[in-house]
């Protein structure tokens, strides 16, 4: 199983189907997961993908609309039942606290779980932590949404063959890192000497919303975008009138933004040919896309290669 995998729950738009779920997905980084957006039946989902209550570290909601926040009272009363000994953060519009408090006691049970409210009230970063930089922006929707991007820090990659060449090893190697040059073989040897930049990888979410400000600067960069395409191109005034992205602007956002694997999900349940939402994204970006399925999973792709950072 991949280190940093994305873990799909639910793809479908307002209702759900015989096909998909509502919404749902959990992103594996390095063994902190975050789970966004949990529809109605996200609980059983996750069982269904072998995704346990103590895998989720945070909980991400970008608005709350049904199809995005329903699962929420499920999900945090089995976190009490199996006694997660982690806190549990959970983000989400400001001006829907009174729903979360609401979702969060929607009946009675015995709570253990820790779980701990931070609203997001401005754009920028909401936490930083071991996973790299959280950041919200806001997002066009005809209620107020934010959608989310997971930042890793740029860091550098050690060069096995020239630590052996100054005779680096061991914990000396821990020290050059920790403090950027020591002395070996005398003389001092830097960071830069021994070691090439590593680019921090990129996540994106982004949910229910018209193109916007928000939409680029969340997929700026990004290595794996998942992005909202409820309807298709032919539909555009239904999605200007809603709120909601086509298949084709999608894949325009992922061209503008450099971003390198998109996965496309949200999908109406008036479109019976999920093959369609591909095609159309295609049209505009030729890197790789995922029409996202129920419970599939889709790893982060490896890291780009230094000086690879551009977003166009």
């Amino acid at each position: 199983m991949s280190s940093r995998e994305l873990v799909v729950l639910g793809t479908g738009s307002q209702t759900p189907t015989r096909r998909r779920n509502h919404n749902g997905y959990l992103l594996r980084w390095d063994g902190v997961g975050l789970l966004f957006d949990p529809g109605e039946g996200t609980q059983r989902q996750m069982i269904m993908a072998g995704v346990a209550a103590t895998d989720v570290n945070r909980i991400l909601i970008s608005h709350f609309h049904g199809d995005h926040c329903l699962g929420v009272p499920g999900v945090i009363q089995r976190m009490s039942l199996d006694r997660v000994p982690h806190p549990v953060y959970a983000h989400f519009p400001a001006s829907g606290a009174d729903y979360f408090a609401r979702l969060r006691h929607a009946s009675s049970y015995h709570e253990t779980a820790t779980v701990i409210a931070q609203p997001v009230v401005s754009p920028g970063v909401i936490a930083a932590d071991r996973s790299g930089r959280l950041e919200a922006h806001p997002l066009d929707h005809p209620v107020p949404a934010f959608g989310y991007r997971l930042v890793e820090p740029d860091g550098r990659r050690m060069l096995p063959e020239r630590l052996r060449r100054h005779g680096i090893s061991g914990p000396r190697v821990g020290e050059l890192q920790r403090d950027g040059s020591l002395r070996a073989g005398g003389r001092t040897v830097t960071l830069e000497e021994v070691s090439v930049p590593r680019p921090g990888q990129r996540f994106a979410f982004v949910m229910d919303t018209r193109l916007c400000d928000g939409v680029f600067a969340l997929a700026d960069g990004a290595d794996l975008l998942v992005i909202e395409s409820t309807f298709l191109d032919q539909d555009a005034r239904l999605a200007r009138d809603f709120g909601h992205l086509t298949a084709g602007e999608a894949g325009r956002v992922a061209r503008e933004c450099g971003v390198r694997r998109l996965v496309l999900t949200h999908f109406s349940q008036r479109y019976s040919d999920p093959a369609l939402f591909g095609a159309q994204a295609a049209r505009h970006f030729a890197g790789e896309i995922v029409v996202a399925e129920d419970l599939t999973r889709v790893p982060v792709p490896s890291r780009r290669r230094a000086g690879d950072l551009s977003s166009k």
